[in-house]
């Protein structure tokens, strides 16, 4: 079996494993699709320290071999499996914070998502990890079930209100999920990037503004369309320290910035605190989804993939695992996904 690897955590390689074996309870899956995340890339170089630094966790596939116990789900069942599962038990999980959940960031499917199979481990079976994808679905789209799903739950946390003048910050793939979210609830949307690729691929999903952060002044930009108040709420789809000074810049006095990105290792905010008081504006960070937020995901993506297909733009085999994080990091595209 091949997967891809990260030794010592810079660069990745593909290499020959042994097929996993299952245990009581767990799951063996063929994968067949799995999104490549930033976040991905960065656990390749070191700089992510939210969770383990295993590779993959936007895949789909199908059932290979069913552990003893398992109940409901059978071989040939085509999956979307959860990498991180909560307990729904503890004082975090029964507050809301599933995210927050001691053993929420300590589960994960093994070797990784790209793998040409993957062991559901029987936690993350237990506790409602396994999604069932309809036999209309394809496995490409399928796999934006998680990245759509953390962007659904950022817009829960959010509040977002239909007549809401939003700034998304950062035109890549998430930045482009968020749009098209936003836009099927009535949203009004404004983006913003450096990149100009990035930027002509935002126009397509018709957002009411795209603004080069290269050449324009974005808050200026932001307050022209808002009478001056700026946007009700910004989201910060970058880990970037200078996209989030951006998104403080833009939003309205008593609005909320949405910290959705995930910064590096180190990452340090020069900003004056007064000014954040002052103006009475909410940060809320939103890290990962649960199972909540992929279930409704997975009907969003089911109910018109023609939609959300268009995001995909790269597809490489696993023994392309360099081209493929090289064509995600170049900007030449928006999604990528890895298959066999």
């Amino acid at each position: 079996m091949r997967k891809s690897e990260v030794p010592d955590l810079i660069g990745a390689e593909v290499s020959d494993v042994p097929v996993p074996e299952i245990d009581t309870g767990e799951l063996l899956v063929e994968m067949k699709a799995c999104g490549l995340c930033g976040t991905d890339i960065e656990k390749t170089q070191g700089e992510y320290t939210t969770a383990l630094p295993i590779l993959g966790h936007e895949a789909v596939g199908v059932v290979a071999s069913v552990g003893e116990g398992v109940v409901n789900i059978r071989e040939g069942d085509r999956v979307f499996a959860h990498h991180h599962v909560p307990c729904h038990e503890c004082y975090y999980c029964l507050r809301g914070n599933q995210t927050a959940c001691r053993k929420f960031r300590g589960s994960n499917i093994h070797p990784g998502g790209f793998s040409e199979f993957f062991r559901v481990p029987r936690w993350n079976v237990s506790k409602g990890g396994i999604l069932r994808l309809p036999s209309s679905l394809g496995f490409k789209e399928a796999s934006l079930i998680e990245p759509v799903g953390c962007c659904v739950r950022a817009l829960d946390k959010c509040n977002v209100k239909e007549g809401d003048n939003v700034l998304v910050v950062g035109a890549g793939p998430v930045g482009i999920l968020h749009s098209i979210l936003l836009l099927s609830r009535g949203i009004k949307v404004m983006i913003s990037d450096i990149s100009e690729p990035r930027l002509q691929f935002a126009e397509k999903t018709k957002v009411e503004c795209v603004i080069d952060a290269g050449k324009q002044d974005v808050t200026r930009e932001v307050r022209e369309r808002t009478e001056g108040r700026g946007a009700d709420l910004v989201i910060v789809a970058s880990g970037s320290p200078k996209a989030v000074l951006q998104a403080l810049k833009s939003v309205r006095t008593g609005g909320r910035l949405c910290l959705f990105g995930v910064p590096t290792k180190g990452s340090v905010l020069d900003y004056d605190l007064s000014d954040l008081y002052n103006s009475e504006v909410s940060l809320i960070p939103s890290y990962a989804t649960t199972d909540t937020e992929t279930a409704a995901a997975l009907s969003l993506i089911a109910a018109d993939s023609e939609k959300f297909r268009p995001v995909i733009t790269h597809t490489f085999p696993i023994m392309e695992f360099a081209r493929a994080v090289e064509t995600a990091t170049s900007g030449a595209g928006m999604k990528v996904v890895i298959t066999p």
